[in-house]
C-alpha cells in the first residue's frame, strides 16, 4: 500500500513534513494527531518509512457485496483495525485493547484524541479514555502530530480531492512514564490528554475549543435544523399574508 497509494500521494500532493526525525526507527510509539479530513490516515503513513496502525469502525470491514469486500481489503491494506462499537462501553474499550496489542508488538499506533473529525477546522478537546489509557498501560511515548490544510484538500462530504500541498508537523515524544499504573485515575487521564492536545495546538496553530467535537457537530446540526424550520415558518407566514 505504501507503493500503490503512498507513492502516488506524495507525487500528486507533495506533502511537506517537519520533525520526521522525531519518529523512532523502531520500537513502540503512539502518534496522536489532530483530525481534519478522511485523508489524514493516508497522508501520515505515506510520509513515514514505518507502518502505522489506526483503528476504524467495524462497518468498513463487514459491509456485504463486492463493494464491501473491496472496502474491507482496502482498509486492511492501509493498516487499519476494525473496532466493534457495540457493547457496554463501545468503541472506547475496543480501541484501548487494539492499541495495547499494536504497541506490545513494538509498532506504531495512530490515534485521533478528538475522537472524530473537526467540523470546522478548529482543535477540540481530547477524549481521555483512549489515548491516555493506552499510553499509561504500555509506557509508550506519545508523539504529537499536526495535519495542516488536509480539510481544504478533502472537506467532509467531498469525494474528489483538491490538488494542493498538505503539511505534517511532528513534535518531540512526550514521556508519561511518571504516571505508569495510574491509567484508572480520571484526573491523571485528563492531565495527560490535555498536555498532548496543547502540544498539537502549538504544532498546528489551530484555535482551541474547550468542548468535544461530537458536541460541536450536534450543535451545528441543531442550528441547521432550526434555520430550516425558521425559513419554512417564514415562507408559510408570507403565503398567509399574501392570501
Amino acid at each position: 500500500m505504501k507503493v500503490a497509494i503512498g507513492g502516488p500521494l506524495k507525487v500528486a500532493f507533495r506533502p511537506w513534513v517537519e520533525g520526521l526525525e522525531n519518529i523512532p526507527a523502531d520500537g513502540a510509539a503512539i502518534l496522536a494527531s489532530n483530525h481534519l479530513s478522511f485523508s489524514d490516515s493516508f497522508f501520515l503513513p505515506a510520509v513515514l518509512d514505518r507502518k502505522v496502525t489506526f483503528i476504524a469502525k467495524a462497518e468498513y470491514f463487514t459491509t456485504p457485496g463486492v463493494k464491501g469486500r473491496l472496502t474491507a481489503a482496502f482498509f486492511k491494506g492501509v493498516g487499519q483495525l476494525p473496532v466493534d462499537r457495540s457493547g457496554a462501553r463501545g468503541a472506547g474499550e475496543a480501541a484501548i485493547k487494539s492499541g495495547i496489542e499494536v504497541l506490545e508488538r513494538g509498532e506504531l499506533f495512530g490515534i485521533y484524541p478528538e475522537g472524530t473529525r473537526s467540523p470546522d477546522g478548529r482543535l477540540y478537546r481530547g477524549k481521555p479514555g483512549g489515548l491516555a489509557r493506552v499510553a499509561l498501560a504500555t509506557g509508550a511515548p506519545v508523539i504529537p502530530v499536526a495535519m495542516i490544510d488536509t480539510e481544504k484538500i478533502q472537506p467532509p462530504g467531498k469525494v474528489m480531492p483538491k490538488l494542493m500541498r498538505p503539511g505534517i508537523r511532528i513534535g518531540k515524544p512526550l514521556d508519561f512514564s511518571r504516571y505508569r499504573g495510574m491509567e484508572h485515575d480520571r484526573f491523571v487521564l485528563r492531565a495527560v490528554t490535555d498536555e498532548v492536545m496543547y502540544e498539537i495546538m502549538k504544532l498546528s496553530g489551530q484555535e482551541y475549543v474547550d468542548m468535544y467535537a461530537t458536541a460541536a457537530k450536534r450543535q451545528i446540526v441543531d442550528a441547521a435544523k432550526a434555520a430550516r424550520e425558521a425559513e419554512k415558518a417564514a415562507r408559510e407566514a408570507e403565503k398567509k399574508a399574501e392570501a
